[in-house]
């Protein structure tokens, strides 16, 4: 009897482990390192192209690896395989609305313009809710609601 009650605790133990890893788990964001990029079907070079991607900086979520091969999943559901050379850490994000680019990390610093929903803008640091970010044309602070990729 004593047994099975020690099993049970142990089982019961092993279970709360397994759990909490999985729920901890946090998604792995990447950016593409070039302007053009090979998608893969396969993690192989010998795997044929399923896509090009042609946006550096271009923030993806890695969804799988295997050796140096990261399986990706982008904005828009796309996924494949691309070899670890063409990516690096994350360094932006892509608004998932229209969002208003101020001075200053608050809402009542002066708007300086509206960034549409879908462009690629560069993170400098961020702050709470707050990031720093650079586009083509603008520098400024953004809330980071509503936005794919990640905010670290």
């Amino acid at each position: 009897m004593k047994q099975k009650i020690e099993f049970r605790k142990i089982l019961i133990l092993l279970f709360v482990l397994l759990y909490s890893s999985i729920c901890s788990a946090e998604d792995i964001f990447l950016s593409l390192k070039k302007n053009i990029v090979n998608v893969r079907y396969g993690p192989s070079f010998e795997s044929p192209i399923k896509f090009i991607y042609k946006k550096k900086n271009l923030p993806i979520k890695q969804i799988d690896k295997k050796d140096n091969w990261r399986r990706i999943i982008d904005l828009k559901n796309n996924s494949g395989w691309i070899h670890w050379s063409q990516l690096k850490p994350t360094n932006s994000i892509i608004p998932l609305e229209d969002k208003i680019l101020f001075n200053a990390p608050t809402s009542f610093s002066k708007p300086i313009a509206k960034i549409k929903k879908g462009r690629v803008l560069i993170v400098k640091k961020c702050e709470n809710i707050w990031c720093e970010i650079k586009s083509e044309k603008f520098k400024g602070w953004i809330k980071t609601d509503n936005i794919w990729g990640v905010t670290n």
